[in-house]
């Protein structure tokens, strides 16, 4: 099975797939909190969001809570921090856990992914970037400190977009 057919709700609950939050499109799914200081990362998440949807590129949010408790809140509260504070219009998935036996099955499928110095296995903090293609292969891991408008992440997404 494909991560893209993972059963993963939207952020309102509304019941899906990883596939229904991409469109079936090459994406960038990172591991997003609302407390963490790299949350300011939301701003060149949507940036490439709105550059790059339209070229095919889904941006998947997925809020979890398992770094120091920085997604404390609500899916509403998450739904209005976001919005309020970033803009953000991409898709945010329901708060799911990424490492541990409560690992949701979008990450089983990532997780033996290697970065650029070669790590895999469990996602380190909040904001962990992983570049999938339009089948849901992973192509691309890059640690938290890497942002979004990283030129590797960039040439990344061009690679899954070409």
């Amino acid at each position: 099975m494909s991560i893209l057919d993972a059963p993963l709700a939207r952020l309102d609950g509304t019941p899906g797939t990883l596939r229904d939050l991409t469109g079936g499109q090459p994406a960038l799914l990172v591991n997003v909190a609302s407390k963490c200081g790299l949350t300011p990362q939301y701003t060149a998440l949507e940036a490439l969001h709105d550059e790059l949807s339209s070229q095919g590129l889904a941006v998947v949010g997925l809020p979890c809570n398992q770094f120091g408790g920085q997604e404390p809140g609500t899916a509403d509260e998450i739904a209005e921090f976001c919005s309020a504070t970033y803009g953000v219009t991409f898709p945010l998935s329901e708060k799911i856990e990424v490492n541990g036996p409560g690992r949701h099955a979008v990450y089983e499928g990532l997780v033996d992914t290697q970065d650029e110095g070669g790590e895999s296995g469990d996602v380190r903090w909040n904001f962990e970037k992983f570049v999938i293609d339009a089948d849901g292969t992973p192509v691309a891991r890059f640690s938290p400190q890497v942002t979004p408008d990283d030129e590797r992440v960039r040439a990344a997404l061009r690679s899954v977009l070409a």
